[in-house]
């Protein structure tokens, strides 16, 4: 969702181990890297990369990742401790994308910039603070995957709605979303038993199959808000995490980066964006 990078058979098992990919060689064949093993070389690159080359501004916001401890990862080769949750502790280092790519570690970019969640009230004040790149991760409870959730709670879709209804109205309200925003709610898979995919997805050079059991991860939704967009159409139009890493490049003029420069890939077009709109000028859109 955000390299273009096909799995390899670790990444599919939720990186039980914090390794480097190896031997993390880079191919010619649509920048896929080459091995097993979690964490990526420095020369694979992602969307936070080129936002930062292009002086754009990017923030990944994880809830429970805790206030002090940015970029919170576990220790190179050694078993990763978030796969379960725990009481006060919620966070899953596999739902952070942004700690398992050598480039945002060296640089100090993941450091900087993959926060708490909680960081993301104050930046939401003004336009100015709002980063153009937002991307927001909840735990184990919010997200849906627990049920119930070790703290007590009910978890499932009545807690990941509890969630959206907290942010959602948050967001919508920011000035930031003002200026061209454009809000994504989608998921990594679907349930149990669905490894369907769409898009002539391809499983990449290190395993079988792209989804753990088949050649996907299933068929997901996806809720988009803009002012570029109807309110309450529907778009039946097929599209994989590999259109949206496109389409978000897209808008931000950015190349695409692995599977997501596939030629025959379709972004987000005129079917998604239907709406009557006047641009607004100012900073650029910030989905």
């Amino acid at each position: 969702m955000i390299s273009g990078q096909g799995p390899n058979g670790v990444t599919q098992a939720d990186c039980l181990v914090y390794v480097n990919v190896f031997p993390g060689t880079q191919t010619s064949f649509f920048g896929q890297t080459l091995g097993q093993g979690c964490v990526y070389p420095a020369a694979t690159k992602t969307i936070a990369d080129q936002l930062t080359a292009n002086g754009l501004t990017w923030k990944a916001y994880m809830q429970d990742i805790g206030v002090g401890t940015p970029c919170r990862r576990p220790v190179l080769n050694f078993a990763d401790g978030t796969l379960g949750a725990r009481f006060g502790d919620q966070y899953a280092t596999r739902h952070n994308p942004f700690i398992y790519f050598q480039s945002l570690l060296d640089s100090g970019d993941c450091l900087a910039h993959d926060v708490d969640l909680e960081e993301l009230r104050s930046d939401l004040a003004t336009a100015a603070t709002t980063p153009n790149y937002a991307f927001i991760s909840p735990n184990l409870c919010e997200d849906g995957h627990d049920a119930p959730c070790v703290d007590g709670r009910p978890g499932g879709l009545i807690t990941a709605d509890l969630f959206l209804r907290t942010w959602v109205p948050r967001i919508l309200a920011s000035p930031a979303m003002a200026e061209n925003g454009l809000l994504i709610i989608t998921f990594d898979e679907a349930g149990l038993g669905d490894a369907s995919a769409c898009c002539n997805e391809l499983p990449g050079l290190n395993t079988v199959n792209a989804g753990e059991s088949g050649p996907g991860g299933g068929r997901t939704g996806a809720v988009l808000i803009s002012r570029f967009i109807q309110p309450g159409s529907v778009n039946d139009t097929p599209y994989n995490h590999y259109s949206l890493l496109r389409s978000i490049e897209d808008l931000f003029a950015l190349p695409h980066l692995g599977f997501a420069a596939q030629p025959s890939l379709k972004a987000f077009g005129a079917d998604v964006y239907n709406a009557q709109w006047t641009p607004v000028r100012g900073r650029p859109s910030r989905p």
